[in-house]
């Protein structure tokens, strides 16, 4: 039996996917429910697992972008087990035994191109098509700079796609350039980050925090929340997201979002924590963080983080969120203006901690500080809220026992 595999829903959003890497090749036996392939949505990657035991044909290639419940492989579930890969290998081989004579022909298309040359004295030579001239004109290149291989010397949009901006003079040394075509999460990321900037009323507003209070909360019970909690860690994010989900409920139109003519208010914090993966930046999301205990937090974001890191995150996941905090203090990022996640109304951004000289009480002390910086949607949210959510979330991280702990930093983290 020729069974047909389909790309199933990632979400109910989710109409498309792309190829991103096939696991096996065609004419491989798999197992059932065993991985053959990595598709990308524009929110997650996801592994594709094989419905039944056969030989499989591909029906799509890396890189392509098919509908969700379109045929990407068969399996011919009658096929039997090879017994073993001995002899797989010389058939294997015999395709590349024959390719230098498939490129023969190759070699034949380029010695005849120097014979189009006559052809560029035709009226047509060097005048892009339009769809090539505005890919020129988006990539700021001349028409001139670009040898047409169209009729007549006419640039067609190939040539214009494959056009390269001139980088000088070279003066010696690699050169080398690759073209690589963005993943669909990349490009999703892409599109939303300048939809942000171009359809919200963004501005940034900053503070700077006193970190010497959580430090020394840290310094004293890290080793006895490990201890106690299996191990995990007591970090920054625990702190911050409580901080955060104070200020909200001091402050809900940060919590809110724009819908048209409308506003939607939320009475819980799921807050969206960015994350570099390694297929870019994710955003899970820690529901109702508003009814965790710092245990509770600094569980769930570990249990997120290590999915994104091993890219077994999933679109449910990542969808939903009403609120994001950003570190790109990991990274060493002393000050930014962290844009907003949509359709949300603001974010959150930390950053690198560095000793600096302060005035307290009148004298010159050195401490931890950290500058934090949140972007908002100024459409919905006025400067009066932004600037008192801010103050209220430096207020709660340089007083944290009474502030979040209920005056009792044991109790707080369930020792």
């Amino acid at each position: 039996m020729i069974l047909e595999m389909k790309v199933p829903s990632p979400g109910e959003s989710i109409k498309e996917v792309e190829i991103a890497t096939w696991l096996v090749k065609d004419g491989d036996y798999v197992e059932k429910d065993q991985a053959i392939a990595e598709v990308d949505s524009d929110k997650a990657t996801l592994e594709l697992p094989a419905e039944m035991s056969g030989v499989i044909t591909l029906k799509a290639e890396e890189g392509d972008t098919v509908a969700v419940g379109a045929v990407v492989c068969l399996i011919d579930t009658d096929a039997a087990k090879p017994a073993g890969s001995g002899s797989a290998a010389p058939a294997a081989e015999a395709p590349k035994a024959e390719a230098p004579k498939a490129e023969a022909p190759k070699a034949e298309v380029k010695a005849e191109a120097p014979k189009a040359a006559p052809a560029a004295t035709s009226y047509a030579a060097g005048t892009p098509s339009p769809a090539a001239r505005k890919i020129l004109d988006e990539k700021n290149i001349a028409p001139a700079a670009v040898t047409g291989t169209g009729k007549g010397g006419r640039i067609t949009k190939d040539d214009a796609v494959n056009a390269v901006p001139s980088m000088g003079t070279p003066t010696g040394g690699s050169r080398g350039t690759e073209r690589t075509k963005l993943s669909m999460l990349r490009r999703k990321v892409a599109e939303r980050l300048v939809s942000a900037k171009n359809e919200t009323a963004m501005l940034t507003t900053f503070n700077e925090v006193n970190m010497t209070p959580i430090n020394q909360i840290r310094n004293e019970y890290k080793d006895a929340f490990k201890a106690k909690h299996g191990g995990l860690g007591l970090g920054f994010m625990s702190f911050f997201t409580k901080a955060v989900t104070r200020a909200l409920q001091l402050y809900p139109d940060v919590n809110s979002m724009m819908d048209g003519d409308y506003k939607i208010a939320y009475d819980f914090a799921d807050i969206s924590i960015a994350v570099s993966g390694p297929k870019g930046l994710m955003v899970p999301v820690v529901r109702n963080a508003e009814l965790l205990t710092f245990r509770g937090i600094e569980a769930e974001i570990k249990r997120l983080a290590l999915r994104a890191r091993d890219g077994q995150i999933t679109v449910d996941d990542m969808t939903g969120g009403t609120f994001t905090i950003t570190n790109g203090g990991v990274f060493g990022s002393m000050l930014s203006t962290p844009i907003i996640n949509p359709p949300q109304s603001g974010i959150l951004g930390m950053h690198n901690i560095i000793e600096r000289p302060i005035a307290v009480n009148g004298k010159v002390e050195i401490h931890p500080m950290m500058y934090v910086a949140l972007s908002y949607d100024h459409r919905i949210i006025d400067g009066r809220e932004s600037v008192g959510f801010l103050v209220a979330v430096k207020e709660a991280l340089e007083n944290p026992v009474e502030l979040l702990m209920n005056g009792d930093a044991k109790r707080a983290l369930e020792l």
